[in-house]
């Protein structure tokens, strides 16, 4: 009876979300259907995705909007904090409030990262999407998910949710990236560097990939970037191959890409005034790090490996331990300490992360909690040379502790712990 009258709750709760929704998108006439829509979904590469593809419009002179893990735009205005709500997608009434304001500011195009919840929380139904591109599909968020195949399900779906005039781009190169557009209303396309050039439709080659930047080439035209990393590179291909299919003027496109930054907290740099190169990015899943320290090795000549980087509290427990083998495997020096630790006791949290370590990368690990004193001990030890990495939280500019939010910045902290 106690769980008949709890499945009831939940449904009646879900209903009223539909009808609330239905309400917001009678209420401010169907804004969606009148903006060109484009999601990205996928493990990693979302934020940049469409952060990317939202520049480049910008910079051919569409007027467009942005909705992001890091933060919602309106030709070049950031919406307040109000209207970014938690979480990478906002539910289908604040959706629908923001396209309706970026309707009124005259926006043709919007690029928004839809996750998994959003999918399976029916946050995105009756959007009528002008395409949709799949990245990648690695382990994360089966604290919410049963396992991977329910996670792939979530992600699949919203290509099934594609009408049939829009466009499905996948990364041929995922091992997902063929199934996921199985059996879809959408005209599928593919995109990949691993492949024969007549496998995909969009193919890609790395030229060069060094600190500087990559030099690349999509079917066959040369295109440069100061973003790093092979990663990137798929990322590049991706917003490449949906200019395409939008009918952009490739052109203007290639000579954007060229001076384009990537979104904030996202490999960003910078080089210490004794040597140390510097880096702050979001990786905080297993597939996100192994790439990050990729593009690190990428650059890096004789110097150590500085990682600092925990996991968060009250999500998938799974996954720390993976990660902190990639840490302590890939790095000199790895300083464990706490990411987000929400409810959760910090120290038990770093111990998940030591749980499949060797003696040797034990060796190798420091245990630092406070996130804070980590940063200045990382900054103690680098020498001219090194890199420190500082991973898990990227743009953040938050922490949370025994349910405590306080202010923290990664980026913040390494310049100040250097200004000393």
């Amino acid at each position: 009876m106690t769980n008949l009258i709890k499945k009831l709750k939940q449904g009646l709760k879900s209903e009223w979300w539909k009808v609330k929704a239905f309400c917001a998108r009678v209420y401010y006439d169907h804004p969606a259907s009148k903006l060109k829509i484009v999601g990205v979904t996928g493990t990693s590469g979302k934020t940049t995705t469409a952060t990317l593809l939202y520049k480049i419009a910008l910079g051919l002179g569409y007027r467009a909007g942005l909705i992001s893990t890091v933060e919602n735009l309106v030709n070049g205005t950031r919406l307040g904090e109000n209207e970014k709500g938690p979480g990478t997608t906002p539910d289908s009434v604040t959706l629908t409030k923001i396209f309706h304001q970026m309707l009124d500011a005259g926006c043709e195009y919007v690029f928004m990262e839809v996750s998994s919840h959003a999918v399976a929380q029916s946050r995105v139904d009756n959007i009528n999407f002008t395409g949709g591109i799949f990245t990648n599909l690695s382990q994360d968020h089966l604290d919410y998910h049963k396992d991977m195949e329910d996670y792939f399900r979530a992600k699949k779906r919203f290509f099934q949710m594609l009408p049939p005039r829009a466009f499905a781009l996948t990364n041929a190169d995922d091992k997902y990236g063929a199934r996921i557009t199985e059996g879809i209303k959408a005209n599928p396309f593919t995109y990949g560097f691993a492949g024969a050039p007549d496998s995909v439709y969009f193919h890609g080659e790395v030229n060069s990939l060094n600190f500087d930047g990559l030099e690349l080439s999509f079917n066959d035209i040369k295109i440069k970037s100061k973003l790093r990393g092979k990663f990137n590179a798929y990322n590049l291909l991706a917003v490449w191959s949906t200019s395409s299919l939008l009918g952009f003027d490739m052109g203007g496109v290639n000579k954007i890409i060229e001076n384009i930054e990537a979104p904030r907290g996202r490999f960003e740099s910078f080089t210490s005034s004794n040597g140390v190169l510097v880096i702050v990015d979001y990786a905080h899943k297993p597939d996100a790090l192994e790439k990050i320290f990729s593009a690190v090795k990428e650059t890096a000549k004789e110097g150590k490996i500085i990682l600092v980087f925990g996991c968060g509290g009250d999500r998938d427990t799974s996954k720390r331990p993976l990660m902190g083998k990639i840490g302590a495997e890939n790095s000199d020096i790895a300083i464990f300490t706490s990411d987000n630790p929400r409810s959760e006791d910090p120290d038990k949290i770093i111990e998940d992360m030591k749980a499949n370590l060797t003696e040797e990368e034990l060796k190798k690990v420091k245990t630092i909690p406070n996130r804070h004193e980590a940063i200045l001990e990382a900054v103690k030890i680098a020498q001219s040379g090194d890199i420190i990495l500082c991973a898990g939280k990227g743009h953040e500019d938050y922490q949370i502790i025994k349910g405590v939010k306080s202010h923290f910045d990664d980026m913040k902290e390494l310049k100040k712990a250097y200004a000393k």
